[in-house]
């Protein structure tokens, strides 16, 4: 019996260089490149939303709101992702292609990445120190759930129509709600 040839391994810097110039953009988990799946409207209007809402928040702070262009970078786990939403507030973390101490992270569902933005990516992404809030949004039906580390570890909740959930980040205060992140999308 023959013996298998191993594929050699892309390395982060590699995958960086590749992923400035490349068409597409991908995601990397240790040393392997997966193609991203694009977004429907419904899916971008979700993120915007989202986005609007933080980046107002964040006015007059050090923190940034980037969507859908922006990695993160989760150190354990040798992994970049590019997660549809994600608060920072930067403090040494301002590499231009990436951050890697973000606050929270929101993730629109479709059928196509549900699978793995709720188990895979939620497995990298809680051993991000410095994350609070994982948030995950349903592009299908008015369906939200949001995970939020406190000192005894990470509490899950679903948001029902008429809750108001708090989000603070080092000097960020904000409120969201079921509105707030299905406005115009016709759900």
């Amino acid at each position: 019996m023959g013996n298998a040839l191993k594929k050699p391994e892309l390395t982060e810097t590699d995958y960086l260089t590749g992923e400035e110039r490349a068409e597409r953009k991908s995601e990397y988990v240790d040393g392997e490149v997966y193609a991203m799946a694009g977004g429907s409207a419904r899916h971008n209007k979700i993120s915007g939303n989202l986005y609007v809402k933080l980046h107002s928040a964040t006015r007059g702070t050090r923190c940034e709101v980037f969507m859908a262009d922006m990695k993160i970078k989760v150190e354990t786990h040798r992994a970049f992702y590019y997660p549809d939403v994600m608060l920072a507030c930067p403090q040494g973390d301002e590499h231009p292609l990436y951050r890697s101490a973000p606050c929270l992270i929101a993730e629109v569902l479709s059928p196509s990445t549900a699978n793995i933005d709720e188990r895979e990516k939620w497995f990298h992404y809680r051993d991000i120190p410095t994350l609070k809030y994982y948030l995950l949004i349903d592009s299908e039906g008015r369906h939200a759930r949001i995970l939020t580390r406190d000192a005894d570890g990470w509490l899950e909740q679903t948001l029902d129509e008429n809750d108001i959930v708090a989000l603070e980040c080092e000097g960020v205060k904000t409120t969201i709600c079921m509105d707030d992140l299905y406005e115009r999308t016709g759900l």
